[in-house]
């Protein structure tokens, strides 16, 4: 395999399609196929690989999406700095849909999924306390605030198993815990690219307010996610596009090159 990228971005719903003029490159890993094809190309000078998650027709859905061939991938090609773009709901008020948030934190309530590379025979303990790359979140919150985008600061996203949407119930706990944002693949995605030693940044775009948001009673449906995405998946871009140029390889002493130092019993 001679295509190699520095830069890795992955497409969710509605993000099937990122760069021109690209090369397609299938990447075997030991956990078997990607989602899809890679599709490698320039921007600003850096060589970027993209990979819709989902598959390119949306074939797969988030428990069966193989997020550790898509990650242990990304690392095979040279890739160091990962952006995870995804369509997610609101669980409160003041983030209303077309609001991006670079979140800070993830709640697991995901179950069986594989989660981790370290299945033994060493044991091995990464910190999970600050999850998201520092470096690639402030690049994104900076770049977002000078184009004018409505992008936040921090917040925790709750991921879900999926296929199904939350009940009332769990929607209005989820709500009442104070976390911000809800969606089906941000687990395990931005957690392997951790244990892996890869920047990664979790870049939710806001769809709709989840069903047991104080004060909007509507259920979620796919077609408003979609709809809502699709109307701002050119503000993604411009966003990516405006990133992508300013993006170095890590800092030295940044957290996520370091994530592997002392846990290994």
């Amino acid at each position: 395999m001679s295509a190699t990228a520095e830069i890795g971005v992955f497409g969710g719903s509605g993000f099937y399609s990122f760069l021109e003029r690209a090369e397609d490159v299938t990447v075997d890993t030991p956990y078997g196929p990607t989602s899809d094809r890679f599709t490698i190309g320039d921007i600003g000078g850096k060589r970027v690989a993209f990979l819709p998650r989902h598959g390119r027709n949306h074939q797969l859905p988030p428990h069966a999406i193989p997020y550790r061939a898509n990650l242990w991938a990304m690392r095979e090609l040279g890739v160091r700095r990962v952006i995870g773009p995804c369509a997610s709901g609101s669980l409160q008020k003041d983030l209303p849909p077309g609001t991006f948030v670079v979140c800070d934190q993830f709640v697991d309530r995901t179950s069986a999924r594989k989660d981790t590379f370290y299945d033994g025979p060493v044991t091995t303990h990464v910190s999970a306390a600050d999850p998201y790359c520092p470096d690639l979140r402030s690049i994104l919150l900076e770049t977002g605030r000078a184009q004018g985008l409505d992008i936040r600061d921090g917040g925790a996203v709750v991921v879900i198993q999926g296929p199904r949407f939350s009940t009332r119930a769990e929607s209005k706990w989820f709500s009442a815990m104070g976390w911000g944002v809800i969606n089906m693949t941000a687990y395990p995605e931005g957690w392997l690219a951790r244990e892996l030693g890869l920047c990664y940044a979790n870049l939710s775009l806001i769809t709709d307010y989840d069903v047991g948001v104080p004060g909007d009673d509507r259920a979620v449906t796919s077609a408003t996610v979609l709809e809502v995405f699709q109307r701002n998946n050119d503000r993604l871009r411009e966003l990516l596009f405006a990133v992508i140029p300013r993006l170095g390889p890590p800092p030295a002493d940044d957290p996520c090159v370091q994530a592997l130092e002392g846990s290994r019993i």
